[in-house]
């Protein structure tokens, strides 16, 4: 089983914010961990009324190709539940990488950063 390195977190905190999902990930996210938060945010989803997820990735430095997949796999199952995924705050060179790696990340919208990803998730019609 993996334990948490030194310094860092057990778990990424999923908070609720109405029918949102806001998770904020920081630094590296191991391959343990990205795979339970997709569980984690799955059951909340399956388990709450919720419409919608913001994952922010301001504070992650590089995303690798299988953090891309999870990413990928969240929005899709999210989808599948009935709720809409928007990545926010993808610096440049993480968006340099994904083309590079040639990651499309299907099912997630993008937004600058939270304030405008929970605006595109309040929008009707959308």
């Amino acid at each position: 089983m993996n334990q948490p390195l030194p310094g860092h977190p057990a778990q990424v905190p999923v908070l609720a914010l109405g029918d949102v999902l806001l998770v904020s990930l920081q630094g590296e996210l191991h391959d343990g961990m990205a795979e339970q938060l997709q569980h984690d945010i799955t059951s909340r989803i399956a388990t709450s009324r919720v419409t919608g997820v913001v994952i922010d990735i301001s504070g992650v430095d590089m995303v690798d190709s299988f953090l891309g997949r999870v990413l990928a796999e969240i929005a899709s199952t999210a989808g599948l539940l009935a709720a809409r995924t928007v990545l926010a705050g993808m610096r440049p060179a993480v968006a340099i990488t994904l083309v590079e790696l040639g990651l499309t990340l299907p099912g997630l919208v993008t937004a600058l950063d939270v304030d405008r990803a929970m605006e595109l998730l309040t929008q009707r019609g959308s």
